[in-house]
This record gives structure tokens, sequence and C-alpha cells, in this order.
């Protein structure tokens, strides 16, 4: 007897979730056409059942009880619940039991790639997990298929809306951090606890999953290198534009020798840039590949229509694979790279410093520099402070190796003539 629907156990009705739900009744008729079959939610599991809700589901079908929600009858489990624990358990337990998982859990899935490919490959179903990096863009999709046959040499993206608006607003409007941070929160793009935001862990998941993807190995969220946006100053934003450029936090992962190097920070892009010009709460992700050179998806990084629109055609997919019987189980990978410290990087850096107004400043710093063979391009005198008689000096840099560049940051800052190092900025050619 053949199959007749495909069955759906959806855990957590959020924001995500919500769209998800929504779309599956409202849709449903053109799913069904899609597939071959209908999709039937058959249980949802959720915290509280008398929260009140902007989506509209079956009260028969809500339960507080993971159990109950595992033990149902499903051919797809789809978890959007978010965190680690317990979605690492309800995701392996799905697995394990053949079923398939959608998931738009990005902490889960960079962490613990290797694990959950496993337990997909060993029952003979899949993960799929579109919804995990940039919200509605359609990357994960393209790079298992239509970019497969390339060697994947780079990723530069920006993959995190909120650092992302409060960037713009720095940029545009000469705010403090804290004031547009504040302002983010206020328009909902912000989390009441932004930290994972700001200090770059969220593009640090996302960026695990793209390299581990791209380039067939497993590099873990530990692997990359990471700093956040705290520290930087709306002067910066101003000095950069005068130099030419624009301030992203950009996760960057690149094939070296025999290995992938892979970091989240604040950089200083050309303004003439693709990725210079990616404002507000959009992200995008730029990938290279031997064959197809540089190509780049754009568009809404987050939200319950755009997230929604990911993990429905991840359902979509996995209903097709069912009903055709056509399940393919991804590999662990097999490249052989492996990650890179950030130590080697070369990159040009641009240098803010106060120091004491007076003579012979700058050759001191120069040879501090010089000592650890960083040379100066440029040196532009900007504010100074005739009460307390010092002076802000803007460096940038010819290419110098990172090791060199903290090892001579560290000296200077140590030098009597110098106030403060303001920011240590890297450029991105």
């Amino acid at each position: 007897m053949g199959r007749s629907e495909i069955n759906i156990v959806l855990l957590g009705l959020g924001v995500v979730g919500g769209g998800v739900a929504r779309a599956l009744h409202d849709k449903a008729e053109g799913y069904a056409e899609q597939v071959g079959l209908p999709l039937v939610l058959r249980r949802v599991l959720v915290r509280d059942r008398t929260k009140p809700r902007s989506v509209s589901v079956d009260d028969d079908l809500l339960t507080t009880d993971p159990g109950e929600a595992l033990a149902t009858e499903a051919d797809i489990v789809v978890e959007l619940m978010g965190g680690e624990t317990p979605a690492l358990d309800y995701i392996e337990r799905s697995l394990q039991t053949g079923r398939h998982v959608v998931t738009a859990n990005k902490e889960v899935v960079s962490k613990h790639w290797l694990r959950l490919r496993s337990a997909a490959r060993d029952s003979g179903v899949e993960v799929y997990y579109e919804a995990s990096v940039g919200g509605g863009i359609p990357v994960i999709s393209p790079l298992k298929r239509d970019l497969a046959a390339n060697e994947i040499t780079g990723i530069r993206a920006i993959i995190n809306g909120t650092t992302n608006y409060i960037l713009t607003r720095m940029a545009a409007e000469g705010v403090s951090f804290s004031d547009a941070l504040r302002q983010a929160q206020e328009l909902g793009y912000a989390e009441a606890d932004p930290t994972n935001d700001i200090e770059g862990q969220d593009p640090v998941y996302k960026l695990s999953i793209l390299s581990s993807l791209a380039f067939r190995t497993f590099i873990s969220p530990d692997d990359i290198y990471r700093e956040g946006i705290t520290q930087l100053h709306a002067r910066d934003f101003k000095y950069a534009a005068e130099l030419g450029y624009i301030i992203k936090l950009l996760a960057v992962a690149k094939r070296e020798q025999g290995g992938v190097r892979a970091r989240v920070h604040p950089t200083l892009l050309a303004k003439d840039e693709l990725l210079a010009r990616v404002d507000g709460v959009l992200n995008a992700v730029q990938i290279e590949g031997d064959l197809v050179g540089r190509v780049m998806f754009q568009g809404p990084g987050a939200g319950s229509d755009a997230s929604a629109s990911a993990v429905m055609a991840d359902i979509l997919e996995a209903a097709r694979a069912i009903r055709f019987g056509e399940v393919t189980t991804s590999s662990d990978g097999s490249s052989g790279l492996s990650a890179e410290p950030i130590s080697k990087l070369i990159s040009r850096y641009y240098v803010r410093i106060e120091v004491m107004d007076r003579p012979g400043v700058l050759a001191v710093i120069a040879r501090s520099l010089g000592d650890h063979g960083v040379s100066i391009a440029s040196v532009i005198q900007k504010e100074t402070d005739e009460e307390g008689q010092t002076a802000e000096l803007v460096i940038m840099t010819h290419e110098a190796q990172e090791d060199s560049m903290q090892s001579s940051i560290k000296q200077i800052a140590g030098l009597p003539e110098v106030s403060e190092i303001g920011s240590v900025i890297r450029v991105e050619d």
C-alpha cells in the first residue's frame, strides 16, 4: 500500500515556528501539488499551551511533553527551538529513529556537524539546515549542489543583521555604539541580551557551517578567530570614510596552503566593494570558486517570513526525497584541510592611537613597528587636545603578518609617549 501523506512534527512555535505552521496551513494545497502528497502537521511541541500566539494551531496538536512529540509517528521532525540543549538531544533521537530533520539551529549544526551527519547516514536519512545561515538567503543548497563542481577558495560574508544595522547607523549618522545598539533594540533588531551578536559569536556559528560545507572539512566554531564590535568608535567610521573605506563585521574563510583560515572581526572594506554596500539588517554571502569565479547571495537574514521560507524549502526537499525514494545522505567531508590560526594572516591594518603631542613621537612609533617588520603606508594627525597635550594619529600599514602586528601593538601600548591604542582594524583587499 502506497504512502498517502507526509507527516510532520514541529518542535517550537516561536517566531519562525509560527511562520512555518502558518505556511503549512495557508499553502497546503500548493505544497501538496509540488510534492504529490499532502504535508500534515501531526504534533507541535510548545513550552506553554495557553500562551497567546499570532498563528492559529489546533489545540489538539499542541503538547508540552517532548517525549510525546518525539514518539509521534512522523516522517520529518522540524526543530525550531534554538539553543544547544535540549535541541541536540531531540535532533539526534529523531535521526536515530529514521526521521529526516529540518533545523534552523546554527549552534547545534556548527558544533555537532560530524555527529549529526554520522547519525543521519547510519539511519539513511538527512539533516537539512538551510535556515541556519542567512535566514531566507539560499546559500546552503547552492553550496551542496550548484557549486559542488568548484573548488571553493574563499568565503566573505556579512551574516549578522543586528551588527550590520548598528554599523550602518554608526557610519551614516555618526552615533556612538551604545546609541546605535539602543536604536536596534527599540526596533526589534537586537535582543535584550545582544551578546552573541555584538561579540561576534552568532556569525562564528554561521561561518563554521559555511566553511565546513564549502571546504569539505569540519571547521569548529572554536577554530574561528573572533572579535566583536563593542570597541569601535564613531571616529573610526569618520576616518575610514575619509580614507575610502566602510567598516563591516566580516566573516572570512579562505583556503590556504593545506588549510582553511576562518575569522570574524571588524574589517575595513573599500567603498566600491559589493559587500560594503550591504546595509541595515541585510545579509550577504560572497563565495569564490575556481570555475564560477565570484558569486554573491544577498537578502533578509532573519525574520519570521524569511526564515520560514528557508525552513519550508527544506521540508519540501525532504518530502520530495521521501515521496520518490531519492534520499541521499551527505558525507562528512574528507578534503584533509585543517584549520589554520590567525597568527600567520597577512593583512594591512588601520591603527588609531592617542599620543603625547610633542616632537619625535611618530619616529618612536615607526621604530616600534619597524622592529617587528611592520612598515607604515600613511599617517594622518587628526584630533588634537591642547589642554591634555595629546593628538590622535591614524596609521595605515603595508601588509604585515598578524603575530608581528600584535607584538608591535603591545610594544607601542607600553610606550610613555602613547596614551591609548584606540582601534586596530584589519583591511580586506
